[in-house]
């Protein structure tokens, strides 16, 4: 008796992954950002035919929220993106799985991918991102790790232009830490059409490598950037005005020195007056009245809670896009 040898051929899926803005190009960025634009207006007009027709796309299906830092916003957005979809979200904290603690991160994301339908990952390294990325057999969303945080990035892109319509021409200025946030959002900002200005301390410099993809990004789209220790100067004529915390969380170790570094950087009525006549301010929140005063924080100009709310339709237009279309931009 002989036998034939059959040969299947089979190949691997791409899986896509969302690891930071500047892994976008300019049209998939502006689609995530107009589809988080038109989620939001299903869910707020309560139309139930679209709500129900999304609610079956992940239906008997599990997301996975991977966390070792502690969140609001970033929990809630995920939990609730994963739940208009139909799927199920599971939240795993740093004390109830063994993310590298008595198991190979490896051996851990093997497991749980094989398991779910995404990650939500929100890590303390960017290392910590690669790897997920590099094992997971889903796609992994990097809801923050110390260098990128591109789901903030597309929640603020998506307030401004809620805000003002037309980005192109606009200024945005970033008054503050050298950190994951800004790294993410000059990207998008200049992607956006969106011209930058970035004021950190002395001592205090953008990641080279956000240096070089801003050089890149602004060439091709006409945009310009600039980087200085003056937050008054930078502040001249700026449609927005940004912020974050001057101390991450990991580094309150560093708190009584980053604060010396960081005197004369809290945003006041000193910036604003320089500012455009139509300028906003924007915070990712938690915020420390060390980074703003109340005065700006809970004026009319600001945006803070919008834009913390437009989290969610953020991770609810990238989970349409990286899971529900397997990270088909053109669906």
């Amino acid at each position: 008796m002989s036998f034939s040898k059959k040969v299947i051929s089979s190949t691997t899926p791409v899986i896509r992954h969302l690891i930071s803005i500047s892994d976008l190009t300019n049209k998939e960025f502006e689609t995530l950002v107009n589809k988080a634009i038109s989620f939001k207006k299903i869910i707020k007009t309560e139309n139930k035919p679209e709500i129900l027709a999304n609610h079956e796309k992940l239906l008997g299906k599990t997301v996975a929220l991977v966390f070792s830092k502690r969140s609001t916003r970033t929990r809630i957005s995920s939990e609730g993106a994963a739940s208009f979809f139909g799927a199920q979200p599971m939240f795993l904290g740093k004390d109830d799985i063994q993310l590298g603690v008595n198991e190979s991160l490896y051996d851990t994301t093997k497991v749980i991918s094989s398991m779910v339908s995404t990650i939500f990952a929100r890590v303390n390294s960017h290392k910590e991102i690669q790897d997920l990325a590099k094992h997971s057999s889903v796609p992994i969303i990097n809801s923050l790790c110390d260098t990128y945080h591109p789901l903030q990035a597309i929640a603020d892109i998506v307030t401004i232009k809620e805000t003002f319509g037309e980005l192109k021409g606009l200024k945005l200025t970033w008054i503050g830490d050298a950190n994951n946030v800004i790294n993410d959002l000059l990207i998008a900002s200049l992607r956006s059409g969106i011209n930058v200005s970035v004021a950190t301390p002395n001592g205090i410099e953008l990641d080279p490598k956000v240096i070089k993809v801003a050089d890149e990004v602004s060439k091709d789209n006409g945009t310009s950037y600039e980087l200085t220790h003056d937050p008054i100067a930078a502040s001249q004529n700026a449609n927005i005005l940004v912020t974050d915390t001057f101390v991450s969380m990991g580094q309150e170790f560093e708190a009584q020195q980053k604060l010396k570094q960081f005197q004369g950087f809290q945003i006041s009525t000193e910036h604003t007056a320089v500012a455009a006549q139509n300028w906003k301010f924007m915070h990712c929140l938690p915020r420390h009245k060390e980074e703003v005063t109340d005065e700006v924080f809970y004026s009319e100009n600001s945006l803070v809670f919008p834009e913390a709310e437009n989290r969610l339709y953020a991770a609810i237009s990238v989970l349409d896009t990286f899971v529900v279309n397997k990270g088909d931009f053109s669906k």
